[in-house]
């Protein structure tokens, strides 16, 4: 991707353009949203402010063709052929909770395993803990390398006996790219069902979610462009059909009684209560705008910038980059720099408009067993260029001088 088309999709951006001196490098946190997202939530507020899927006037109409048309522009996104199997949730961690909730007390028994990876985020680690809590189940864990790579020698072994593979596509601690269908295929063959958390996936890379081989996959908006507060739930349409609801209010009943109820079709069935409606538009217009962009070309120009990045930084005397190879490594970028803490490091940063994120990115078992209390951390989206790693280059080599003396 050249310059000139990364700089027209800067401006798309209106925080950069507001603010034209700031480098934000924090993307595996929360995305910057185009204008084109932030249209579409004022739009609805503004022309079609109406409940969806319950009023017959046209004003209400409308709001549920855009909710719905939404849906239909996320499905495409991750390459779902039915988007009735595609669930709106308010996030990556409610989409987890959903299936952890409903699958999972279901189909998780006294002493079945579930296996995950060291590599995890709180939010797909502590759904699972409860469960197994709950369940009297037991946890078994793939292991990563010290670069964030997954150790799979004894998978098959890990995989015995086990109900549930739960794991991450892409690593937001190391940036690591897992082999998802590698992993799904095994454990598949090995009886177990899979659930990708693919929050650091769907923003960065290419996505065919029925040839991946998972059976659920949980995303957020926020992530990828859109509204904090949405996400999204994928799975097999025999496996939601079968799964109760995981809330009850309006929109996902049919008909009630005082002494019972039957539960409506897929995909409101899942999803109770008035939604934030002005949010999923927002994560349909980001879905939207992902699509015109095009993956492989959000991929290939984080590729630029991180062959730059680990070319730029890692001639710094003192940084160390952690993660893997070039091939197996998405847009979070994981470093320690000359001993400095990498919360100094952040304050320091941030007196320079450059905006990282510091600590232990809500993975504390991983720092733990790569003997860390955190680290610093850059992460990219396709409205970085080369520049803002020139800008952090210079920055960290000032932070440097403050300490100087010090730590070296």
């Amino acid at each position: 991707m050249s310059v000139k088309v990364e700089l027209s999709r800067r401006s798309d951006f209106p925080l950069l353009e507001n603010q034209p001196e700031l480098v934000y490098l924090d993307s595996a946190a929360t995305s910057l949203k185009p204008r084109s997202v932030l249209e579409a939530e004022r739009s609805y507020y503004e022309e079609c402010c109406a409940n969806i899927h319950r009023g017959l006037y046209r004003m209400s109409e409308e709001a549920t063709r855009r909710y719905e048309e939404a849906r239909h522009s996320v499905a495409r996104l991750i390459g779902a052929s039915d988007p009735d199997c595609c669930i709106w949730t308010s996030g990556t961690t409610d989409a987890i909770n959903l299936v952890a909730y409903t699958w999972g007390e279901q189909n998780i028994l006294p002493g079945d395993p579930i296996v995950l990876t060291g590599l995890e985020h709180h939010s797909n680690l502590v759904p699972w803990q409860n469960l197994a809590t709950r369940q009297q189940a037991r946890l078994r864990w793939i292991e990563p390398r010290p670069d964030g790579t997954l150790e799979l020698d004894n998978l098959d072994e890990l995989l015995e006996g086990a109900r549930l593979v739960a794991f991450t596509w892409v690593s937001n601690v190391f940036g690591s790219i897992s082999p998802v269908q590698e992993i799904c295929r095994r454990a598949r063959a090995a009886g177990a069902t899979v659930l990708l958390d693919a929050a650091q996936g769907v923003p960065h890379l290419p996505c065919a979610v029925e040839e991946m081989g998972c059976d659920f996959m949980a995303f957020s908006g926020h992530k990828m462009l859109g509204p904090t507060g949405t996400g999204m739930l994928w799975s097999r349409r025999e496996l939601l059909e079968a799964m109760p609801p995981f809330r009850f209010g309006g929109d996902m009943i049919r008909e009630v009684w005082r002494d019972r109820c039957t539960f409506n079709e897929l995909p409101f069935k899942f999803e109770a209560g008035t939604p934030n409606i002005a949010g999923v538009l927002g994560m349909g217009a980001a879905a939207d705008y992902l699509l015109d962009v095009g993956m492989a070309n959000v991929r290939a120009h984080e590729l630029d910038l991180l062959t730059y990045a680990r070319e730029c930084l890692g001639s710094l005397e003192g940084f160390e980059l952690l993660g893997p190879p070039l091939d197996q490594h998405s847009g979070a970028l994981s470093f320690v720099y000359r001993g400095i803490h990498p919360h100094d490091l952040a304050t320091l940063l941030d007196r320079e408009n450059i905006c990282i994120r510091a600590g232990h990115h809500c993975c504390q078992p991983l720092m733990r067993r790569i003997g860390m209390s955190g680290t610093a951390r850059a992460s990219l989206s396709l409205y970085n260029i080369r520049a803002d790693i020139d800008r952090l280059a210079v920055a960290l080599e000032k932070a440097s001088q403050v300490f100087k003396g010090v730590l070296f």
